[in-house]
């Protein structure tokens, strides 16, 4: 992939796609192909295949999905399976039919087991049952992986997966019904602040344990295999996919506590033990890709300091 490649990011309006834009920006790639949701609705098979036979990318970041966290998972469990599906399907055949010559696809750590052997190994795929609560958005990420696998057997396609652990950063989704446990953790403690509040609600127990990855961590690791690896130079029985992470993981009440110290709320954390607290564990082993050379360099403390002194400017809320 050179600086004048031609580089779809399906998704670049999104958290993860946006950062991959601002890195291959950053790096000096000129030539990305962008595209909204409503100028290209990517659930559409039609509009997807106009679209690569007039564009003809050569290279393909798939960011784009409908994401949520517990609530939003469980709550709109049609809603996530098929639209997931969709996209992914179009992309990922639109992309063998009009010779991309590779092609990234960003999944999620929930594709693994609930119970799955601690640290998450790539090897855990399919060797279990998967958290009930977003069982219908897993299945359709597993979906994604299955088809890169496939036709990349099957044609020789140049299609790899990537496995993000949890994500925060700039371009996050701060709705406290629909986002994700860490940026709704900002905003509730950042209101409590500005508020006066003399406590702050968490959900769950407190005990699960969690790892999070700054954004751009995670865009890095996306261009990082997109240049150095190839799906078609791999044996036929080895798995594209690599997981990416931090490496280490926090409990919900420590992630509380931290973002609570940084926002400098004083009151007391009360939890909700009526609320789901999801999957006991998600730690990802990311021994696969760091033996490629990579591994993450923004830690947990320092990439919510920067995501916290953003919100201080702008907020969304």
């Amino acid at each position: 992939m050179n600086k004048e490649s031609k580089i779809y990011v399906a998704g670049h309006k999104g958290m993860v796609g946006s950062a991959i834009v601002r890195k291959l920006e950053a790096e000096g790639y000129t030539n990305l192909v962008l595209r909204n949701s409503k100028e290209l609705d990517l659930r559409n098979q039609q509009a997807v295949d106009t679209f690569f036979a007039t564009e003809k990318p050569e290279y393909v970041f798939l960011a784009a999905a409908k994401v949520g966290g517990i609530q939003a998972n469980n709550t709109y469990r049609a809603d996530f399976i098929y639209e997931n599906l969709m996209i992914e399907a179009n992309v990922i055949h639109a992309a063998y039919q009009h010779k991309v010559q590779k092609l990234l696809f960003l999944g999620s750590s929930c594709i693994y087991p609930k119970l799955a052997p601690q640290p998450l190994k790539e090897e855990s795929l399919l060797s279990g049952y998967l958290e009930p609560t977003n069982q219908p958005y897993a299945i359709a990420k597993i979906a994604g992986i299955e088809l890169c696998d496939a036709y990349r057997r099957q044609y020789g396609c140049d299609f790899i997966s990537a496995m993000p652990t949890n994500l925060y950063g700039p371009n996050d989704n701060y709705d406290l019904e629909k986002s994700h446990v860490l940026p709704a953790l900002l905003r509730k403690f950042m209101t409590a602040v500005e508020n006066g509040d003399e406590s702050v609600t968490v959900w769950g127990r407190g005990t699960p344990l969690r790892e999070f990855l700054h954004v751009d961590d995670m865009a890095a690791a996306c261009l990082f295999l997109m240049q150095k690896v190839s799906a078609t130079s791999m044996p036929a029985n080895e798995l594209a996919m690599w997981n990416v992470g931090l490496g280490s993981d926090i409990s919900i009440a420590d992630l509380a506590q931290l973002i609570g110290t940084i926002t400098g709320f004083q009151g007391t954390i009360h939890f909700d033990a009526t609320k789901p607290d999801g999957t006991p564990r998600k730690l990802m082993d990311v021994s696969k890709l760091k033996a490629l050379g990579w591994q993450a360099s923004i830690s947990l403390e320092d990439g919510i300091r920067q995501v916290y002194n953003d919100l201080m400017i702008n907020r969304p809320w």
